[in-house]
Order: C-alpha cells, then structure tokens, then sequence
C-alpha cells in the first residue's frame, strides 16, 4: 500500500508570544514521524509524510495516497483533532484511528464525561466553567481539580491543579481560561493511584488476517496495564506536560509501572471499562484510555485519547504494548491492517 503519514510536527509550529510553555506538548516531533514510517516500510509498504497545515488539502490530492496514518492533533479550533479526519472523509480516501466526531468529542473532555455518565460508566462528577465568576455546582465538594477542558498530553497542570477551597478555585480557573483561552474542567479530586489501558480492535469486527495479536470475542486486544506514579520524579506528584518531557531513565522522570502491581480482578475492571468507554465514543482501531482511583479503591474514567502518542521510545501507548513484547513496528502495522480490515482493502 502507498501510506502518508499524516501529523503536525513541533518544528512547525511557532510558539506564539504569550502562549503557556506547554502549548506544543502534544505535538509530534519528526523522530516519531519516522519511526511508524520505517516501522510500515518493513511490512512492505511504501510511505511519505504529510503535514497537516493548510496545506494538506493540495497535497493529498497530488499524491493520492491508498490510506492514511493520521496522528494529527490539528492546529486550531475547538474540535481540531476532527479536521484531518473530516478532510479525508470529504475525499474519500481512508485513514486510520477514528472518526470526525469521535475525534472532537475525546478532545472536549467535558462532552466525553457527560456521554460516559449517560451510558452509565463511572467518571467523577465534573463541571465546565466558561467564567471564574460561575455558580459552582453544589454536587461538586472539595477538594476538586481543574484542567483546561480541550487539551492533552497533562497540559494546563500544576502543582495549583488541585483546589481546596473556594478562593483557589477562582484563581485556577481564572488562569485556565486566560492562558489556554478555553473553559476549564473542574471535577471531583480522586485522589487514588493512576493507570491508563491500551487497545486495539474494533467492536464486533474480526481482526484482519495480517493481524499478529490475539483479539477477544468483542473484537479488541487489551495490553497490560500501566501504572503512572507520579509521586517520585520533578513533577511534585502531577503527571503533566512537565512529566511527560523525560526520557523514561531521567531520575527527573515519573515512575512507569507495566504490567501494574494490582490484583488481576482490577485489571479484568480497567480493561472492560476501556472497551465500554471505547464503545461508547464508537472509537476505532486504537486508544489509550486513563484511569483515577478514588480513595476506596474504585477505577472512574479520566479520559481517552484517540490519538495516542506513538513515539517509541516515551509514549504511553509504546511503553505499554512493548511491556507486552509487542515491537513498535508490530503495533504500528497492526493498527494500520485494523483500518484496512474496515475499509475492506487488502495490505
């Protein structure tokens, strides 16, 4: 197959002035870009990389490609992880990772709660603030944690992030809103140990035969789980944009815990829980989804992240599916055939 790699690469990318120091965090740097190409090249496939400016509406149509490999976060606008998606679907040309509108909804985190919560799956009480001023909600009691509501890779949070009364409440999301210019999400602290759960698959859908993972009967491979401890490393026990930047030997890093030290019956928990919160977005072919404790133990969804980062060498995802065995190139091809499986073409 002919396969354009489709992202958004931080050199790119200006940082604009008055911008906060993270605003590039989830953007991808050209070591990742290259890496999923060799890894498609090995299976034998021919690649090139596109960049997903303005641009990408000329240059897909001259080269013409058989599918695309989108990790595009986008560059502007409230549901900017959609555009390139919605890009492709208006040519025609089919793409890996999910759709328009299952792309904009992970993103909004506050819309992906609120469908969680109607499809019944347990994510903490939350709130959007579109003004410091707001009412707060009296479900909502202290302590509470406050993100900016449309942002990934742990950017807009601080050692500030939790909140335990009403006058840093205001002040957290105050700073929110003027310095990533969007609403913050404020929700109930949980303040238990951290996990997030890798998948591939697709709901009720048989793996492609290419496919080199075992799938189960709803269609989806769950790697192990990942524990995230944030307590040791420089981040002050917040695992943000700051954490992230380490490389995983860095004493300055978080600790990554893969398979996770919990009882199986909780990882059997997680993974089911990430296939209903996969589901219930009607996600496709690959996700990463978090998780949060609270203090009696129970898992809640945090988020999802439909476009997981695939850096090999410090992305979660990465981390994850090589505490498994799984080689970068395996899980770069095996997403690749999960899309063609779905669009009925052959790699």
């Amino acid at each position: 197959m002919r396969v354009a790699v489709i992202a958004n690469l931080k050199h790119s990318l200006p940082l604009l002035p008055g911008a906060p120091e993270d605003a590039l965090a989830e953007y991808d740097a050209e070591e990742t870009v290259q890496a999923i190409r060799t890894a498609l090249e090995s299976a034998g496939h021919e690649t090139l990389f596109l960049e997903a400016d303005s641009t990408l509406l000329d240059t897909i149509r001259r080269e013409q490609p058989d599918i695309c490999f989108n990790i595009a976060e986008g560059i502007t606008g409230d549901a900017r992880e959609s555009h390139v998606p919605a890009l492709l679907e208006l040519l025609k040309i089919p793409y890996t990772g999910s759709q328009v509108l299952t792309n904009a909804l992970s993103l909004d985190k506050a819309a992906c709660k609120g469908l969680w919560r109607d499809a019944g799956l347990p994510t903490a009480p939350f709130q959007r603030f579109r003004s410091p001023e707001a009412a707060l909600n009296p479900r909502l009691t202290f302590p509470l944690f406050v993100k900016p509501v449309r942002e990934g890779s742990g950017m807009g949070i601080n050692a500030r992030s939790v909140v335990h009364d009403e006058a840093e409440l205001r002040a957290q999301v105050r700073w929110v809103i003027e310095t990533y210019r969007q609403a913050a999400l404020v929700e109930t602290y949980l303040p238990g140990r951290e996990f997030t759960v890798g998948l591939v698959g697709n709901a009720g859908l048989d793996p492609a035969p290419g496919c080199a993972l075992v799938y189960n009967a709803q269609g989806y491979h769950i790697f192990p789980v990942l524990e995230v401890d944030a307590s040791a490393g420089a981040s002050g026990g917040v695992y943000n944009a700051l954490a992230k930047s380490f490389a995983l030997d860095d004493p300055e890093a978080p600790l990554y815990l893969c398979p996770a030290d919990i009882p199986d019956a909780l990882a059997t928990e997680l993974g089911t829980l990430a296939i209903a919160a996969f589901e219930a977005l009607e996600a496709f072919d690959v996700a990463r989804v978090d998780f949060r404790l609270d203090a009696e133990g129970r898992p809640y969804l945090i988020e999802i992240n439909t476009l997981p980062g695939l850096n090999p060498a410090v992305s979660d995802m990465c981390i994850i599916s090589r505490a498994e065995g799984v080689s970068h190139a395996t899980l770069i091809n095996e997403i690749l055939a999960l899309a063609l499986a779905r669009y009925g073409l052959s790699g």
